[in-house]
């Protein structure tokens, strides 16, 4: 196999616009330990260090992958994987009766310790490594956390969780924080990780995507038992982005590890998008369980919290350049103006930033109104959920949800479905795979079909088709 010259660079630059699309977190989980292995005619030849990491990348990845390889080498039109021990020959064997070190599961550093002989830290660097969790966000504090009515008992209940000392009883367990994108879940999170980490509680933040991966590459590395145990030896676990948990091991595992540190008087903090009830995929286990806690939900900013969230974010950006200067008329209009979430209020102030700094033009209404125009659009149309989906279609043809979920194949039942299955795909950016699973674990096919099905009726009944902007209508409102 031969190198193409320019193909390291490539890769790095390649590298570097999936950190950018993609997120540190995401990132550093699946493409850290990906490495380029050759590029030879029309095929790019990538080695991962797991079977597992292997085949998420066939089945999540290899289409993007295959696009901006494409675009850096117009010839290539397929990627194959490799595991690495599979394609890698091992080193010559040394005359020893020891048992081999198991491999590390986990790709981080062990919090700055100094190298000690490897026969005596695997298992301490393994239990290390799990306790290392995500990345945390240093801005992430409650002292950057601005509160409001919307967010009061959430702000409240996490400054609980953050100040309880070791060994004090759990006052609520688990607490479960659910909200819209945006509005301030994983500040909080993370914030109860940095109070509680200075308090010297053993505290561990993963995402649930980052908990999936370290269970699956422990069970590939043999090395589960190890991850389980000091997983279950933590003070406090704080799993973000709950809705992702995926997997029936996982879920099993993850529920086993909730009773573990329930029983034990260890505190669990999850956030989700949605409350335990909505959350169709996990395990009824993990549902009730996490249902059994303090559930909060973190509304919608008002107008005065979206004040002052701006009038902070400014604040904060003012003591990076002294000389940028923001009237109260342009915090006033850009809080009346951006509703959707405290994110796009950031984005908000940071994008008014770059045009002062870049340009050097005065920010004033006229430029914050350029500016920020595409943030004013995207607030107009309601995000409609699959959950809004089933309830409205089923009250308006009086079926239940569970009928929508069941395998009921009465034409009372089935065009309800197909309906339904139709505005999640038209409403909602959620996948034909993640549409059928959330309406009875069907399968994409079931779901395209019903999606045509649909189309076909509505462009030879009009009244059919009034019928679902109707519904449309009802859902929009």
């Amino acid at each position: 196999m031969s190198m193409i010259p320019t193909g390291r660079d490539e890769w790095d630059r390649i590298k570097a616009r999936l950190r950018a699309e993609l997120g540190e977190d995401v990132f550093s989980s699946w493409f850290a330990r990906v490495e380029l292995a050759s590029i030879e005619a029309d095929t790019v030849h990538l080695s991962v260090p797991t079977r597992f990491l292997k085949n998420w990348l066939q089945s999540r990845y290899r289409d993007r992958l295959l696009t901006l390889f494409g675009e850096s080498f117009g010839t290539v039109r397929q990627i194959e994987f490799s595991v690495r021990s599979a394609i890698r020959p091992s080193a010559a064997p040394r005359e020893t009766t020891a048992e081999p070190v198991a491999a590390r599961p986990i790709p981080f550093p062990v919090n700055g310790r100094a190298a000690a002989p490897v026969a005596v830290r695997a298992t301490e660097d393994r239990e290390a490594d799990v306790l290392a969790g995500s990345p945390l966000d240093a801005r992430y504090s409650f002292d950057t956390f601005v509160e409001g009515r919307s967010n009061s008992l959430a702000f409240a209940a996490a400054r609980r969780v953050a100040d309880a000392r070791p060994g004090e009883p759990v006052a609520f367990n688990p607490l479960y924080l659910h909200a819209s994108v945006g509005l301030g879940k994983t500040h909080l999170l993370q914030a109860i990780a940095h109070a509680a980490r200075a308090q010297g509680r053993r505290v561990l933040y993963l995402t649930a995507e980052h908990f999936m991966y370290r269970f699956v590459a422990a069970l590939m590395a043999q090395s589960a038992i190890a991850f389980k145990e000091a997983l279950r030896g933590i003070d406090l676990l704080l799993i973000d982005d709950m809705q992702f948990l995926q997997g029936r091991q996982v879920q099993q595992e993850f529920c086993h590890t909730l009773n573990s540190l329930i029983d034990g008087a260890r505190q669990v903090v999850v956030a989700a998008d949605r409350p335990p009830a909505d959350l169709e995929t996990l395990d009824e286990r993990v549902r009730s369980r996490l249902a059994g806690g303090l559930l909060v939900e973190v509304g919608a900013p008002d107008v005065d919290l979206r004040r002052r969230i701006v009038a902070h974010r400014v604040a904060c950006a003012k003591k990076a350049d002294p000389r940028l200067e923001v009237s109260a008329a342009v915090i006033d209009w850009v809080a009346e103006n951006v509703v959707s979430s405290g994110r796009d209020l950031d984005g908000a102030v940071n994008r008014l930033v770059a045009h002062n700094q870049l340009t050097g033009q005065q920010i004033a209404l006229e430029m914050a109104e350029v500016a920020l125009r595409d943030l004013l659009r995207a607030r107009e149309p309601r995000k409609v959920k699959i959950e809004d989906i089933q309830r409205v279609v089923s009250k308006h043809f009086n079926v239940t949800k569970a009928d929508l979920l069941s395998a009921r194949r009465t034409r009372t039942v089935v065009r309800p479905r197909q309906i339904a299955m139709y505005l999640a795909k038209a409403l909602t950016p959620r996948s034909l795979p993640e549409i059928g699973r959330r309406f009875g674990n069907r399968d994409h096919t079931t779901v395209l079909h019903a999606v045509r099905k649909i189309e076909e009726m509505a462009s030879a009944d009009r009244g059919f088709a009034d019928e679902i902007e109707m519904l449309k209508r009802l859902l929009d409102g």
